[in-house]
């Protein structure tokens, strides 16, 4: 097999030593990560005039331990090639966020506040991920500056001028950082020569440079360094044929599935007994993320209920002295993974409906009490959802919950509206701070609802759930659509 890296155009290849070298740089990466995180705080440590004693020994080593696992759970030493600088930088302050709290559980669990000095501790608690975050964006600048130059950048092959292979080639010239020059397309079922994107590469178009045997060559040759292969499903034995055959080439190769026939909802792929599978809807949620969803819903709705308590009692003194009926209305609705939840509110009507057909309220329902109609406008009704979330039902920020009778109604009539109960429902959510609540008088309205609830199942994280807490206070709580 040819493996001289001069290709047929006569131009040297560049490409390849730092994707080579990748296991040495990982390990320079941690090694970085460590020496930082211990030497900052021996640094501020002997500016403040402290000794480094046990204590201060013993957080560098916690700190430098908990940040490696959560660093490697969080994709910081993966290739940065394909990923976002923002999603980088955000991943290193998540990570030191999480290890500033199993350092601090620690400290008051073992009540040692004493011999740490505050100072020393904020200042290392802010310097770390900053330095992290300008070490890495530095290496990108450095890297983005040698892929300019040709060094370290990845010629690739795309299988396939339809889609999925012309998403993989949108998304590929929309970030030029990742240092990936597409050679052009190879399909037997295009013709040659075509020019299936209309984005312009180095004054000329991509196109159709060949067939499947033509590439076969070009792989043998070394001219490519990746090849990705993007045809349909249909063509199992097409695809089954032309990765045997590339197995006699050094090429890397990539088969993207061809999943866009289907709504994806948190698509990931795993493994069942060594074979890989894909899940085409799926929890954002495993085990480590849900972890941290439930101690943010326990430390936060603890906080909240201590605040509101007061405020709490008023509004029940208030609903139960100016109508007859229980303080409050506990109805039946559908929680995680479609299982029956009983969900608190302070009652803001005569009925308490909770059967098989429940009539969504309306403005200006009869039904509606005095005080519930303040406190439905104020959405003060849902404060008793706290307790639910304390109780593990509910999380704070969520697809809001229907009644099951609404459920029953919507779910054969709206696709992909079950797909909402992939999570816990939540007091408020992605829908409800984009204006999306209150009544559902038309099938559309539901449709928009539901659309946004899988929206922010798909695109969930801590910082999401952070913003959607902000944005209620200015958008969530009154609303010209409650009623």
């Amino acid at each position: 097999m040819n493996t001289n890296p001069v290709q047929a155009s006569g131009s040297v290849r560049h490409g390849g030593f730092i994707r080579q070298h990748h296991s040495m740089l990982v390990a320079m990466h941690q090694l970085f990560d460590v020496l930082l995180t211990w030497g900052l705080l021996a640094a501020f440590v002997y500016i403040a005039g402290y000794a480094w004693d046990v204590p201060q020994q013993m957080a560098a080593f916690l700190s430098s331990i908990c940040f490696h696992i959560l660093a490697n759970k969080n994709g910081l030493y993966l290739s940065w090639r394909g990923h976002s600088l923002f999603g980088e930088v955000r991943a290193v302050f998540l990570t030191w966020t999480l290890v500033i709290g199993v350092l601090l559980t620690i400290v008051f669990l073992f009540d040692m506040t004493e011999r740490y000095s505050g100072g020393v501790m904020v200042a290392w608690a802010i310097a770390v991920p900053v330095s992290i975050s300008f070490y890495r964006v530095s290496a990108r600048i450095i890297m983005r500056e040698f892929r300019r130059a040709g060094v370290n950048t990845r010629r690739i092959a795309i299988v396939g001028a339809k889609e999925p292979g012309l998403s993989l080639a949108r998304s590929i010239l929309s970030s030029p950082w990742m240092g990936i020059d597409i050679s052009g397309f190879y399909d037997n079922r295009v013709s040659i020569g075509s020019h299936p994107l209309p984005e312009e590469k180095g004054g000329e178009k991509l196109q159709v440079i060949g067939n499947i045997d033509a590439l076969k060559k070009e792989a043998r040759a070394g001219s490519v360094d990746d090849i990705y292969i993007a045809l349909p499903m249909r063509e199992e034995e097409t695809i089954k044929e032309l990765v045997e055959e590339l197995s006699n080439s050094s090429c890397c190769v990539h088969v993207v599935p061809d999943l866009f026939t289907f709504k994806m909802l948190n698509a990931r792929s795993r493994e069942i007994g060594g074979l890989p599978v894909v899940s085409v809807y799926d929890t954002p949620f495993d085990s480590f993320d849900s972890a941290v969803k439930r101690i943010e819903d326990v430390v936060l709705s603890s906080i909240i209920l201590c605040l509101i308590a007061i405020p709490m009692l008023i509004i029940a003194a208030a609903v139960k002295f100016t109508s007859p009926g229980p303080v409050i209305f506990k109805q039946r609705r559908y929680g995680i993974n479609g299982e029956e939840i009983e969900v608190w509110k302070f009652r803001s009507m005569t009925t308490c409906d909770n059967g098989d057909v429940v009539k969504q309220a309306t403005k200006g329902d009869t039904r509606i009490t005095k005080v519930g109609a303040f406190i439905r406008k104020t959405s003060l009704d849902e404060l008793p959802q706290f307790i639910n979330v304390l109780q593990g039902s509910m999380s704070i920020v969520g697809p809001r919950p229907h009644a099951v009778a609404h459920n029953e109604l919507y779910r054969d009539k709206i696709d992909g509206y079950m797909q909402r109960h992939l999570v816990k429902p939540g007091i408020t959510g992605w829908a409800q701070i984009n204006g999306w609540r209150g009544e559902t008088d038309t099938l559309e309205k539901m449709e928009k609802r539901v659309e946004f609830d899988l929206k922010y199942i798909s695109r969930w994280s801590i910082w999401v759930d952070i913003k959607i807490i902000f944005m209620t206070f200015f958008k969530g709580f009154v609303h010209k659509n409650a009623s």
